[in-house]
């Protein structure tokens, strides 16, 4: 599959009073065209700050200090602010996390959907209405020339997540950036917004970035798969083979804390905590809570080795 959007060997830190946390560590996966990619991992794994990073988001005190984020043949870390403005909304989009504070509760949906259209396609207010309507019906919000005079708070949480995506659709992206589409939404409303994804890019062919931390969202969406811990990339390759045969001792722990319908007993619970990124262990980060740690794992870093046909894991039980 051609490759659309690269992230190749980022390195992204935050500078404090507590000292220096390197929340994204030689990070390099890319995302082809029309594909949905699954970016798995905890509170802390680095998945939002990469997402970030590619629009050059991130927050203050975070600074981007080393990587190439590639798209159509240019390094967007080196591009202009007055172009990556430009490349913003219109060539890469994203849904951030929590709709319920996204959305300015001072502006009706119309004020907000239609901004965009008029800074990036210098469409008149009657066109820009008229595309507004036409994204509100393709997420299907009922009654969608009536809901655009709405403010943020006449809608349910679920409503909200999908003026979200109509928004980040709008200028018909390349590749849009889900951050935790599903957060803060009951089961019923996260199918719905999920299958709505998935028809959106069937019939779009946007390439969506799912950033979760919910592998069974992942197992139902996407084609291949990111697993992220402490700022790295562990593990990457296909979504079925990654659930069939995971190789890294935590993507392993993840897949066996989930869930079995009709199971009893007591759950699968992954020995110790996350890390601070201030205190990173020696090795490999996980290796304190690793079932299957060697002396090496808490010497030096793991090799990034190719276990079967684009799979490959960050481990020393493959080098």
């Amino acid at each position: 599959m051609e490759s659309l959007l690269s992230i190749e060997n980022l390195e992204v830190s935050f500078h404090t009073s507590q000292g220096v946390a390197q929340a994204v560590c030689g990070v390099s996966y890319d995302i082809g065209r029309g594909e949905v990619l699954g970016v798995v991992g905890e509170s802390g794994s680095g998945k939002s700050v990469t997402a970030l990073s590619v629009l050059r988001l991130v927050p203050y005190p975070g600074r981007i200090s080393a990587g190439r984020i590639n798209y159509e043949g240019r390094d967007l870390l080196k591009v202009p602010e007055k172009q990556m403005r430009k490349v913003r909304g219109d060539r890469i989009s994203m849904i951030f996390q929590e709709p319920m504070i996204s959305l300015n509760p001072a502006f009706t949906i119309e004020n907000q959907l239609t901004e965009a259209l008029h800074n990036h396609r210098k469409m008149s207010q009657k066109e820009a209405r008229e595309r507004a309507i036409e994204m509100l019906a393709l997420v299907d919000i009922p009654d969608p020339a009536k809901r655009i005079k709405d403010y943020p708070h006449h809608l349910s949480g679920g409503m909200r997540q999908r003026v979200m995506i109509a928004e980040a659709l709008l200028l018909d992206p390349d590749v849009l950036l889900a951050d935790e589409p599903t957060t803060a939404l009951d089961v019923t409303v996260q199918a719905q917004v999920l299958d709505l994804m998935h028809r959106l890019n069937e019939r779009i062919g946007t390439a969506i970035m799912l950033i979760t931390h919910n592998l069974g969202v992942v197992a139902e969406s996407a084609r291949r798969v990111v697993v992220m811990y402490c700022g790295r990339v562990v593990e990457q390759g296909p979504v079925k083979e990654i659930f069939e045969e995971a190789r890294h001792p935590y993507t392993q722990g993840l897949l066996k804390s989930i869930p079995k319908p009709g199971g009893r007993g007591k759950l699968f619970e992954m020995e110790g905590i996350v890390p601070s990124l201030f205190e990173l262990p020696q090795g490999c980060p996980f290796n304190p809570r690793c079932p299957q740690r060697r002396p090496e794992c808490a010497q030096s870093a793991p090799p990034w080795r190719e276990v079967q046909p684009g799979h490959h894991a960050l481990c020393w039980l493959y080098a």
